[in-house]
């Protein structure tokens, strides 16, 4: 019943009174991204949602769109602004994203979305992460986040998939907010990025 119904109205009516609460601070940084980002504040991405439909994630954009003298973007660590190091050390870039939860698109809960590209290199069980609604935070986000290896982190979303109650859905909350306010479990930096999944990782 939670799974197939109640998540649905918990995950709207909690998108709901957050965007209420955090409106503040969204409409703040996106002012202030406005000037940093030469008038782009946000950032749009298609990614696999339920069932492997397409979404479009919306973040705060971290980063500029600085390029080379041949067209290239500049290396991230080059590009990313002082606004966007405060937002991504603050895991305040996915504010935005409750409006993806609103409209039904994510859940506050559930396996991070990823890119499309990673889908073919998906086993059938690891494939399993698209059986629900992706979200904000996950079982692998608080199992460890940047610092766990890809296999195990489509083990802790398959797990989650298994298990899904609204009981763990609250353990989940509470422990990513802890890791929020303590900054636990972040080692991604500009110039050590996350190494892309190729299939084996």
């Amino acid at each position: 019943m939670y799974r197939n119904y109640f998540k649905r109205v918990f995950d709207f009516l909690a998108s709901l009174v957050l965007l209420i609460i955090f409106s503040p601070f969204i409409l703040i940084i996106t002012v202030l991204l406005l000037f940093a980002n030469q008038g782009k504040p946000f950032f749009f991405q298609s990614r696999p949602g339920n069932k492997e439909r397409e979404i479009k994630i919306i973040k705060f954009k971290s980063m500029n769109d600085k390029k080379d003298a041949q067209g290239n973007l500049l290396p991230d660590k080059d590009r990313i602004t002082a606004v966007g190091k405060f937002i991504r050390a603050t895991s305040l870039d996915e504010l935005p994203q409750l409006i993806n939860v609103f409209k039904g698109d994510m859940s506050l809960v559930g396996p991070r979305p990823l890119l499309f590209k990673y889908i073919p290199l998906y086993s059938a069980e690891q494939r399993r992460r698209h059986e629900v609604r992706p979200g904000i935070t996950g079982l692998a986000q608080v199992s460890g986040r940047n610092s766990i290896p890809w296999g195990k982190k489509f083990a802790y979303d398959v797990d989650y998939v298994n298990r899904l109650s609204f009981l763990l859905d609250l353990k989940i909350l509470f422990l990513t907010a802890k890791k929020v306010v303590i900054r636990e479990g972040v080692n991604q930096t500009e110039e050590r990025p996350m190494e892309p999944f190729n299939g084996s990782n």
